[in-house]
């Protein structure tokens, strides 16, 4: 165990890390209303139709259980149905995980370490390399699994029962965000069994007590979800979704994809982050040097060990997917900083103890400095589009507000695209439960059978409005590719529906928009366009 020091930087810590959460807290307040990604969107629509009693799997068809579904339907009950309240919502979660990186910390350094580790994670979770200020379900995994790790290890040294109970559930909450958490749920569960087993002074009644209830604790939420589909008569599209077709997309790409996908993100991500990874590099390689450098050794590095492996399922490695694994890395981060002092000569002792806080004000002034114009400068329009490209995040705002504008609260809208936030923005039902365009797209054997059901779904709704997306990360179309929704769409909007709306993406800082009877003879300057069409009437 590192011990507490007794130096003149004591309160130094306490500024260094309330200046760097006040930058963090002002940049996520100043970015509120950035406007939301498709995940986003997904997440944002399925919240508001629950609030509409929608169960679901019922209107809109995903392959992720509805825990980060439920957490939007919390934020936009609290604080409205607007970028604002989302937003909001994950700051409160940001500032949660921040104080639970804290007392992990803690527990096994000191009081400093503990500090650096927690404005570590602030910085290193609002970074653009992680897509930080964008409320993925990586943010509530890190949420939940913390609270879990740390009721974890309380109920190991009170042995209070309901403590294991707790954290159990914590536990199954993550998994219901992101189903790539039961990687931290199997690490929970190893080392629960491990300390357990090695414990003397527990009876075997004490032993079965304990590992029930923790079990029980992690199998309430999904089974309180499965239960819920049975009663509303949804579990084969639950089941279809969350197993049969996840199973096909988690499929294992070659290894050697794998290792690209990983060595692109991880190159960005340390690029803008180069001095806390190299911390946090610099700290696990003393958790294998100094025998004694925290109180449990083998469970950080457990912890580093899983959360690693929780981003790996798929071997996509998508920017946001690292979130989950900032804690581990903000904690070797804090630890790494805090014993560099120890390896400089004694000679000047009362220059040694500012050693730690000086390297930790160099490490966040080079991340945000290096991010400053999306951190301090750009507009949350332009922090969009600088994140993402000619995706049309920032379009949906104003293409949602014309279909809200010129159709009724009970009218169905279909989107030939993958871009549910325009669902959300606008109020209206998806005439499908395709929300996305990918899994259609994908070389799978439900591939026919699902452009086949999303084509019935639509001609049976008859929406008043379709958005074609001719934006090609909305449709990520393959050269195996089965094209069936593809040929129809075309052939369906050209008899049924006129053009209506005609957004024009020119450039990053560009977008020309035209609507009514002015898009006729319009030709898009880009190739990245969203057209509007309205039904025909009469048909």
């Amino acid at each position: 165990m590192i011990r507490e020091s007794d130096v003149p930087t004591k309160y130094l810590q306490y500024i260094i890390a309330a200046l760097a959460l006040a930058v963090v807290a002002y940049v996520r307040i100043r970015l509120l209303t950035v406007p939301l990604e498709r995940d986003e969107g997904e997440f944002a629509y399925m919240g508001q139709l629950l609030l509409k009693g929608v169960p679901p799997f019922t209107n809109a068809y995903t392959m992720k259980l509805p825990g980060a579904s439920i957490m939007y339907a919390l934020f936009i009950s609290l604080f409205g149905q607007t970028l604002f309240g989302i937003h909001l919502g994950l700051l409160i979660v940001n500032v949660i995980s921040i104080y639970l990186v804290y007392l992990l910390a803690k527990r096994f350094f000191d009081t400093n370490t503990a500090i650096y580790s927690s404005v570590s994670y602030a910085v290193l979770s609002l970074s653009s390399s992680v897509n930080g200020v964008f409320a993925h379900a990586s943010h509530f995994v890190a949420l939940f699994a913390l609270a879990g790790f740390l009721l974890l290890l309380r109920s190991l040294e009170n042995r209070r029962m309901l403590h294991l109970l707790i954290s159990g559930l914590c536990f199954g909450l993550a998994v219901t965000m992101k189903q790539h958490a039961a990687l931290l749920l199997i690490f929970a569960l190893l080392y629960y069994a491990w300390t357990v087993c090695k414990n003397p002074d527990l009876d075997n009644k004490n032993r079965l007590a304990g590992s029930a209830l923790f079990l029980l604790g992690i199998i309430i939420p999904y089974s309180l979800i499965a239960l819920w589909m049975l009663k509303a008569r949804n579990f084969a599209n639950f089941w279809f979704w969350t197993v049969q077709y996840a199973s096909e997309y988690a499929s294992t790409p070659p290894l050697a994809l794998g290792w690209n996908n990983l060595t692109d993100s991880l190159g960005i991500i340390a690029k803008l982050q180069f001095p806390l990874w190299l911390f946090a590099g610099f700290g696990t390689v003393l958790l294998f040097i100094k025998q004694r450098c925290c109180s449990d050794r083998l469970f950080l590095i457990g912890f580093l060990l899983f959360s690693f492996l929780s981003i790996c399922p798929g071997l996509i490695f998508r920017s946001h997917y690292f979130v989950q694994l900032l804690p581990a890395v903000a904690i070797m981060a804090g630890a790494g900083i805090s014993s560099t002092g120890h390896f400089f000569p004694g000679k000047s002792p009362g220059f040694t103890p500012f050693i730690p806080p000086f390297l930790l004000i160099v490490a966040i002034t080079y991340n945000l400095w290096l991010e400053k114009d999306n951190l301090f400068r750009y507009t949350p329009l332009e922090v969009s589009r600088t994140t993402y490209g000619a995706n049309p995040f920032p379009e949906a705002l104003e293409i949602a507000n014309y279909i809200k504008n010129n159709s009724e609260p009970g009218e169905p809208v279909a989107v030939l695209g993958s871009e549910p936030e325009i669902y959300f923005y606008a109020d209206r039902v998806s005439a499908t439960g395709h929300l996305y365009m990918y899994g259609l797209m994908e070389n799978q054997k439900y591939a026919s059978g699902m452009q086949t059901q999303m084509i019935r779904e639509i001609e049976a709704a008859r929406p008043k409005f379709i958005v074609v997306v001719n934006v090609a990360a909305s449709w990520m179309v393959q050269k195996s590719s089965i094209r069936l929704v593809l040929e129809w769409g075309e052939r369906y909007v050209a008899n049924l529906y006129d053009l209506v709306g005609m957004i024009d993406i020119i450039d990053p800082v560009t977008t020309r928009y035209i609507w009514g009877e002015k898009t006729s003879g319009y030709t898009p300057v880009s190739e990245t366009f969203v057209t509007v069409f309205k039904r025909k009437s009469g048909y």
